[in-house]
């Protein structure tokens, strides 16, 4: 991405991929892993920072007893919970710390489902610079992707997914249209890892992970073009959080400028973003829709949460602002698809 854009690659630090997951055997010994929790009918809802460490400080919460517990709150457990197959495959994809006290182990990846399918992000807390975020936007994201694909999907032939994480989007759009091949683009190579194993598990084999800032290693036109965007003021800056300038809104809108420049005639930017409205004005939609309407393209644009991470309104960063809303971009580029 170029400098004139925003860049994002100035706030990297240094990756640590989740514990031996980067090799193949590794990989493949997770994937059975995500298989097997699937067979057991594992289903696990992930919520918000705040809810998860209030619900993981009672008292009742202080160990795992199931499977939920173990790889969806994160807690501490005794060896005989997962059973031995579950935790031969977790040693086998190097995701257990046995070292959590009193003879007690830890998964080092969480798992969370989403419309039949399962996906690994990155353990708790997502304190690491490289950590790998699904939550409460994942949900929203994904809810809004399947509500649009029904009606592109026989259109689309080339697609990325611009910050994929842990891939949930790309896998979304790969099951959607199997033609298609789906590219799940993100500069941290943990999230590529996740990607990888979360597609595979999902049946997948369309998606195809590139590490790449932005759009910058993908070559060529998209039909569809979609983004779940980091978007908070963190202090930290850390990749998946921190969404630079513009409280947040530099990321988001780096995003849209590279729509307009890599879709193809008729192609679709599909965006789930936060914007801090200061004011009852949206600084996000004043900046996008100049560069849109220069551009030719047609779009509709929606609150679909008033009121989200109410919680960093007691931040400096956003002292001036009044709420932070999840929104949605749909934008269309000018000429026949």
């Amino acid at each position: 991405m170029s400098a004139a854009v925003i860049s994002i690659e100035e706030h990297r630090i240094e990756q640590v991929l989740p514990q031996g997951a980067a090799s193949d055997e590794c990989k493949a010994a997770l994937v059975k892993l995500g298989v097997a929790l699937k067979q057991h009918a594992y289903e696990f809802t992930t919520v918000t920072p705040l809810t998860h460490k209030r619900v993981n400080e009672r008292a009742s919460a202080a160990l795992a007893h199931d499977l939920p517990a173990i790889f969806g709150w994160n807690r501490p457990f005794r060896y005989a919970v997962p059973g031995p197959y579950i935790l031969d495959l977790m040693r086998a994809a190097g995701v257990v710390d046995g070292d959590a006290g009193e003879g007690m182990q830890r998964a080092t990846v969480r798992a969370s489902t989403l419309g039949g399918q399962l996906y690994f992000h990155s353990s708790w807390p997502t304190t690491a610079s490289d950590s790998v975020f699904f939550g409460p936007d994942t949900y929203r994201f994904v809810r809004e992707l399947r509500r649009a694909l029904p009606a592109l999907a026989s259109s689309v032939r080339r697609a990325v997914d611009i910050g994929c994480g842990a891939g949930p989007a790309a896998i979304a759009i790969a099951l959607a249209c199997p033609e298609a091949t789906v590219f799940a683009a993100d500069i941290n190579p943990a999230a590529l890892v996740l990607a990888e194993v979360n597609a595979r598990i999902a049946g997948a084999g369309n998606v195809v992970t590139v590490n790449s800032n932005m759009l910058n290693n993908v070559d060529g036109q998209f039909d569809l073009i979609v983004a779940n965007p980091p978007y908070l003021v963190d202090s930290e800056q850390r990749t998946y959080r921190h969404g630079g300038g513009d409280l947040g809104a530099a990321f988001s809108l780096a995003v849209v400028s590279a729509a307009i420049e890599r879709l193809a005639p008729g192609g679709t930017l599909l965006l789930y973003t936060g914007v801090a409205m200061i004011s009852s004005a949206d600084p996000f939609r004043v900046k996008f829709e100049p560069r849109l309407r220069e551009a030719g393209f047609e779009w509709t644009y929606e609150e679909i949460d008033p009121d989200i991470f109410g919680e960093e309104l007691d931040t400096d960063a956003y002292a001036g602002a009044d709420r932070i809303a999840a929104v949605w971009l749909r934008a269309t580029a000018p000429g026949a698809a």
